[in-house]
């Protein structure tokens, strides 16, 4: 946390302390085992596919669907890990255990592995299958090593079919949904990194530089699409700080965002505007305005210290992370089963830290 406070000031210690964990919590802790409503994306082979999602798969089978699911376990995870003393994190953990069981992390592994689902999930939620899998890993504790070792067969599947995707893509995909893989591209590297992967490390880097390196002028002034909750320029800046050292990222930078001021001003980029939060795609843009802020933020964090557009950056964060946190509330559980894991992602400076 001490690189985060010191980019934006206090802002960014204030909002992760255990009021602010429990409220996000909470949010998990009512979606992870709740079944229905659900949307699942299941490629129907036989009449025995039509099955129920607690059958199809039984470690993420709530929180409206299968990524929201993962990522509301990674969320229960990390609070529990950080608040260990808090009076959620029991529960966090009862909820964890209960579905990070080896039979039904096999049940998962074998749903993935099937025939016709090649692109299931493919790349948000296997991302963030391999973010959970890397906060498991990095957390010390006899209950995590456990889950850990219990996830294995499935994060390998994981990891094996985006390792025989990824070398495959002709071209990046630039859009502002689950199927981006700028955000995806870091979510998978960071779990490279602490999982000593260095085959996934190396492709990544390497499609990474293929992709985006050579962009300039990236169009933010088109953004944000109406059903955004990812900014493609910005999420692509926020991988490339995990690729480039600081020097050769700000000249980068410079040719790829070139609007990006020196004055410490935040109005060069102004936080999504939501019409409806009852509406799941038009409250994409409170999601939009979270993953802003703290992509923001890491791409202050990748400069130089004496970079003049960090002030900028800050201030811009700062912006969309008040927007983005006032929307987290649980009113409509169109966002309430998603956004909290959004949240937690930027408060605790998972990505920077």
């Amino acid at each position: 946390m001490l690189l985060l406070a010191t980019l934006s000031g206090a802002s960014a210690a204030a909002t992760f302390d255990v009021e602010t964990a429990t409220r996000f919590a909470e949010l998990a802790l009512d979606c992870a085992h709740r079944e229905y409503p659900n949307k699942i994306a299941h490629v129907l082979s036989s009449d025995e596919d039509v099955r129920p999602p607690r059958e199809l798969t039984p470690a993420f089978k709530g929180c409206f669907d299968w990524h929201s699911a993962v990522h509301g376990h990674w969320l229960l995870v990390r609070l529990a890990r950080a608040f260990p003393e808090a009076d959620f994190a029991a529960a966090a953990l009862e909820v964890v255990g209960e579905s990070l069981v080896p039979a039904h992390l096999a049940a998962e592994a074998d749903y993935l592995a099937a025939e016709g689902r090649e692109g299931f999930e493919r790349p948000y939620g296997l991302a963030w299958l391999l973010q959970l899998a890397a906060e498991l890993r990095e957390w010390d504790d006899p209950r995590a090593r456990e889950w850990s070792q219990a996830l294995e067969p499935l994060e390998a599947e994981a990891v094996e079919r985006l390792s025989s995707w990824i070398p495959k893509l002709t071209y990046p995909i630039r859009i502002g949904e689950h199927a981006q893989t700028a955000f995806a591209f870091g979510l998978i590297l960071d779990w490279a990194r602490i999982a000593g992967d260095a085959d996934t490390e190396a492709l990544l880097v390497r499609r990474g530089r293929d992709f985006y390196l050579a962009d300039t002028a990236c169009p933010l002034s088109y953004e944000p699409s109406g059903h955004d909750f990812l900014s493609p320029c910005i999420a692509e800046a926020d991988f490339l700080r995990r690729l480039l050292g600081a020097d050769e990222f700000a000249a980068w930078l410079t040719q790829f965002l070139p609007e990006i001021p020196a004055d410490g001003s935040a109005s060069w980029l102004e936080p999504a505007v939501v019409s409806d939060r009852s509406d799941g795609k038009l409250a994409h843009l409170d999601g939009l305005n979270l993953s802003r802020a703290w992509m923001l933020e890491g791409i202050a964090a990748g400069l130089p210290g004496s970079d003049r557009r960090r002030a900028s950056l800050v201030a811009a964060a700062d912006a969309h992370r008040e927007a983005g946190l006032a929307a987290v509330t649980g009113e409509h559980y169109a966002g309430g089963h998603w956004l909290g894991s959004f949240a937690t992602y930027l408060v605790s400076g998972r990505g920077i830290d």
